[in-house]
């Protein structure tokens, strides 16, 4: 009698050596089914509702897959229990019985035989291809002058623009370079652009190095898969100016060592392994390996392979990696926990021990493509990473990772001081009910101080909510292109023709030159288009927005309006915002980079310094007077921008930078230097923040016509929902028509220019 040998074998002992011969002997049968349309391996997925998707099952209970309801990625888990396999992904699910009835040779072996007498489990999973257009890539577009991974790259061929991802930085021992993929580099010796505060800017040049595609058995000489080659798609890009880059990645921080994977290292432990990535079109993504060595594609007898697979998390918003994500980098999340060296404060007879940064991440993947497959009807397409091994890219480009270059920054580079202002505010407006309101809803306008000090405060995933003191730059600078010239305007610029000897900050000694026409021409005079700082004019305009959800009792609205609010008035009592040094001397060049590494670098590193003096001073700053209308607010703010180039010059602050250049620990010289009045600064932006607030909110009549119990704490999907939709506080250029119509003014045919 023949006897059942199932019950003894153990899948548990085998290796990716094992599973790659299997696939490889039995590739020519599999690929000539018309419904299998890749393969990999993994471990086996058990489906979330089967009786071992929580615990293993005995030997004698495993079940018969005759009749099984479809398997896709998205219904399925990985258990410890999940044996090794042969991962075949099919267009349409069909049970045995089905396949038999139509022709025997497509129904997918349950295991596959190698001679020697191995034995390799499979495992079918649905996987329909969708065959829509990928949604429309968003505007791509980051804050500040400091670049880094995640950023933007764009690239001319053929007439046409592609976009892609920077992934991190990369060195030869002769120079740096940006590591991006082949795809996205184009041709050598081409320009490379980025995005920043809204302006395309050419960052350097492609390099000759480049990797296509290489047979799997040069990459991985231990291992079979002879007829096939892998998609390492890398490329260079050699920096012009290494001076604006951080080796941080945007959105993730800094990296660590890199996952070191070769054919003695890459085993089956790396699927179920979370990881996270920053791309310029979806900006924080995360996700899990699925499976390992995705055979995608056959052309002309050879097959195209994709190291890693990528897809969502079990249980988990699904992963939406778009177009323009080319050339992001994928890190283990959280798999090392390095505290930097404390570093030690002395500015102003302080002594404080730092705090620990945000833990390092290590780079795995570099990736190059996706796939998206459909899903039930109604829900979003599932979308995969393709990718290849960082430590595969690096060793054939002959570089090294470049991991400790202008280091220091937050995830999301700048945002300390505008989070600080706002949560300060939020303690000292006084009317009761707008106190309440506030003190409810602190924590969906900005970070607490202990959030801040630790750096525990950034998960902004794409898709999730942002406190609102920073949306401006860390969403609408990506969504809303307009908005750029929203955060700043040059108000000690002199002008020409008939602005000969003025500048703004002259003109709106006038009241009246507080006019949208006013400035245009002023603009003009300077042969200025794009460019034409507009922040007075978008307080303004929030002020009066403010003013109207108050009226309507639209206490959402008011709480997102007041929210954003917080940015821009954060940037007004910036001076390197409110100058036309803002990064130094545009005509000499003369401290070019110290926008970034006032703003970001040392406050970021000064948190909590920062914090403790801003609290201090905050008590003894004068409020502002309350005002009454929105151009009202708008001239409270042009005194703010005045009052912060009076107290702290950018001259001052640009010598400040030259000088520090040439100390052991620049940061902190700086600090030393320029901290206290930096802290008064804030101490005045929360100041103003708070009286601002106050003002739209006694002129809505707020104290009188909000009920009590709409005071609460408003839902942040809520918040999310406003801030996304275009109508809400909608970003404008100075001279576009709608700015005007939404301040509710007629813009004269030619306005008389007050002096």
């Amino acid at each position: 009698m023949k006897q059942d040998i199932q019950p003894t074998r153990d899948f548990k002992s085998l290796s990716v050596h094992d599973l790659l011969d299997a696939r490889e002997a039995y590739h020519v049968h599999l690929a000539n089914m018309s419904n299998v349309i890749a393969t990999a391996i993994g471990l086996y997925r058990i489906r979330t509702d089967d009786p071992d998707a929580d615990k293993p099952l005995p030997r004698e209970k495993w079940r018969s897959r005759t009749k099984s309801p479809e398997r896709t990625l998205e219904n399925t888990v990985v258990q410890p229990w999940s044996w090794p396999c042969v991962l075949i992904f099919v267009k349409q699910w069909q049970t045995q019985e089905e396949l038999a009835q139509i022709n025997p040779d497509y129904v997918v072996p349950h295991f596959l035989y190698l001679s020697d007498g191995r034995v390799v489990p499979t495992c079918v999973v649905l996987a329909q291809e969708q065959e829509q257009t990928p949604p429309p890539l968003r505007d791509a577009s980051f804050p500040h002058d400091l670049l880094g991974g995640g950023y933007p790259l764009l690239t001319d061929i053929q007439g046409q623009e592609h976009i892609g991802s920077t992934g991190c930085l990369v060195y030869d021992g002769n120079a740096v370079y940006a590591l991006t993929n082949k795809h996205v580099c184009g041709d050598p010796t081409n320009d490379v652009f980025t995005v920043a505060d809204g302006q395309r800017q050419v960052i350097g040049k492609a390099d000759q190095r480049q990797l296509g595609k290489r047979s799997f058995a040069q990459v991985y000489p231990a291992w079979s898969e002879t007829s096939s080659h892998i998609n390492l798609d890398a490329g260079l890009i050699r920096i012009a100016d290494i001076n604006r880059w951080t080796a941080q990645v945007f959105g993730l921080g800094e990296l660590g060592d890199i996952v070191n994977l070769h054919t003695d290292t890459i085993t089956l432990d790396l699927i179920g392994k979370h990881v996270c990535a920053f791309g310029a079109a979806s900006g924080k993504m995360i996700g899990e390996i699925q499976a390992l060595f995705y055979r995608y594609k056959s052309i002309g007898g050879v097959d195209y392979i994709s190291d890693l697979l990528i897809g969502s998390r079990t249980g988990e918003t699904p992963l939406q990696t778009m177009p323009g994500d080319s050339g992001t980098i994928w890190c283990l999340d959280l798999l090392e926990n390095h505290a930097t060296t404390g570093h030690t404060a002395h500015g102003n007879g302080k002594r404080k021990q730092a705090k620990n940064l945000a833990p390092r991440l290590r780079p795995l993947a570099l990736q190059w493509g996706g796939h998206v497959i459909q899903t039930e009807h109604g829900k979003a397409p599932l979308r995969f990473a393709l990718s290849t091994c960082l430590s595969t890219v690096c060793r054939e480009l002959d570089v090294d990772l470049l991991p400790s270059w202008n280091i220091g920054h937050r995830e999301y580079w700048g945002e300390v001081g505008h989070f600080k202002i706002a949560a300060s505010a939020c303690d000292l407006v006084q009317s009761p009910h707008l106190h309440t309101l506030f003190a409810n809803n602190k924590s969906n306008i900005a970070y607490g101080d202990d959030e801040l000090a630790q750096g525990t405060f950034h998960s902004h995933g794409n898709h999730a909510f942002v406190p609102l003191a920073d949306v401006a730059d860390i969403v609408w600078r990506m969504t809303r292109h307009q908005d750029a010239a929203n955060h700043f305007a040059d108000m000690d610029q002199e002008g020409q023709g008939q602005f000969q000897g003025k500048t703004l900050l002259d003109l709106c000694k006038d009241p009246d030159n507080l006019d949208i026409d006013v400035w245009n021409q002023f603009y003009s005079s300077l042969n200025i288009n794009d460019k034409r700082g507009a922040l007075p004019f978008r307080v303004w305009q929030l002020y009066d927005e403010m003013v109207d959800a108050v009226k309507q009792q639209d206490i959402a609205h008011f709480v997102c309006t007041a929210g954003v609010l917080a940015h821009y008035i954060g940037d007004a009592c910036q001076p390197l915002h409110v100058s036309r040094l803002h990064d130094g001397d545009p005509d000499t060049q003369r401290g070019k980079g110290v926008h970034s590494t006032y703003e970001s670098a040392m406050l970021n590193r000064f948190t909590s310094e920062l914090i403790n003096g801003v609290n201090e001073k905050v008590q003894n700053t004068p409020r502002p007077q309350t005002v009454s209308g929105g151009k009202a607010a708008g001239l409270a703010i042009v005194k703010l921008m005045r009052d912060s180039l009076a107290f702290l010059s950018p001259e001052e602050i640009i010598e400040t930078y030259i000088t520090s250049m040439q100390m052991n620990d620049h940061l902190a010289y700086m600090w030393d230097q320029l901290g206290e009045k930096t802290e008064q600064l804030l101490a005045n932006g929360a100041s103003m923040l708070a009286c601002i607030w106050e003002s739209a909110w006694q002129e809505g009549t707020g104290e009188q016509n909000i009920p009590v119990q709409d005071l609460s704490a408003i839902a942040p999907e809520t918040l999310q929902q406003l801030y996304s939709d275009p109508e809400v506080a909608s970003s404008y250029r100075l001279q576009d028509p709608q700015f005007a119509q939404a301040l509710e003014i007629a813009v004269p045919a030619g306005a008389h220019i007050r002096r």
